[in-house]
């Protein structure tokens, strides 16, 4: 079974050749839709011009620059947006799909995640691609196609869980 959604961190390394990236360094990021799941490439901008014209085509791609992984601080006792969109998406639970859209387009707003292509599945389904701008992380969020009277409901469960002292 195919999970449709999932996180992938950004390499530090171009697959393709090994070499470390460097800081603001132009870079390539391809996705490829396969049985087991997604699968992430980053290629070096020469690595990726030099890929031959008969190679497998990708799911999605984008280009941006290389920024070094952030000093992580952890902080305790906060449950953020973000916390559980992670959270949501370790879980393989069909009817949290609402909820991981609906994160995902809050920390859009928050620019804490933005929205680099949008595609149609093989299933005819929409699937949103983010990635998480400090860290470069994809995470990858079918669109449930909500409709406003669905809305309602999963923003107050939302807003449940995200209230301090609730």
């Amino acid at each position: 079974m195919q999970q449709d959604w999932t996180i992938q961190s950004r390499g530090h390394l171009c697959s393709a050749t090994g070499k470390t990236f460097v800081e603001d360094e132009v870079f390539y990021t391809l996705l490829f839709d396969e049985t087991s799941g997604y699968r992430r490439e980053d290629l070096s901008e020469e690595a990726f011009k030099s890929r031959p014209a008969d190679a497998p085509q990708p799911f999605s791609f984008w280009r941006t620059k290389y920024t070094p992984p952030p000093v992580v601080t952890e902080t305790l006792g906060k449950q953020t947006a973000e916390d559980l969109l992670r959270r949501y998406m370790a879980e393989e639970a069909p009817q949290l799909a609402s909820a991981r859209y609906l994160l995902a387009v809050m920390l859009e707003r928050k620019r804490i995640l933005k929205e680099v292509e949008v595609k149609r599945a093989a299933d005819g389904s929409r699937v949103r691609v983010y990635e998480r701008a400090v860290t470069g992380e994809v995470f990858i969020i079918p669109d449930p196609e909500l409709k406003l009277d669905e809305l309602a409901a999963v923003q107050e469960e939302l807003g449940a869980l995200l209230s301090p002292g609730v």
